[in-house]
């Protein structure tokens, strides 16, 4: 392979890999607008302190995060803030070893393991600049 080829292929990845990432955030918060009264009753009976202030804020940073990384703007910082709001949101809303074991439980393991998963590709979007190459 040529490495010009190679480059553009690098270059298409990362586009992906960011859009698909961002498109992870903003979907849920648009959910969480259009099924606001549910989510507040979820949050609540995942005992979440201030449901109706930090639903309204996870809102703001799943969509305007989730839309700034997509489209490559302060993708550092915001990968590093939707990083953290996933850390928050899976020992709230995943907390499996709280659970009893069984479906539920395993399930929530899955969600729980997902969002680590997603939140070290975020970690290392959060720690990789892309930085045009010079000539020399």
């Amino acid at each position: 392979m040529s490495p010009d080829l190679i480059q553009h292929c690098q270059r298409a990845f990362l586009l992906a890999g960011r859009g698909l990432l961002g498109l992870y955030f903003i979907v849920p918060g648009i959910t969480k607008i259009t099924g606001f009264a549910a989510m507040t009753e979820y949050m609540a009976a995942h005992n979440v302190p201030l449901v109706s202030v930090l639903l309204v804020l996870t809102i703001i940073i799943q969509i305007g995060g989730g839309a700034c990384l997509a489209i490559g703007y302060r993708t550092q910082l915001m990968a590093f803030v939707l990083a953290g709001i996933t850390l928050v949101i899976s020992l709230f809303m995943h907390n499996f070893w709280a659970m009893e074991a069984g479906m539920e439980q395993a399930h929530e393991t899955q969600n729980f393991v997902k969002n680590m998963a997603i939140m070290a590709g975020l970690m290392y979007a959060a720690g990789v600049s892309v930085r045009p190459k010079t000539s020399e």
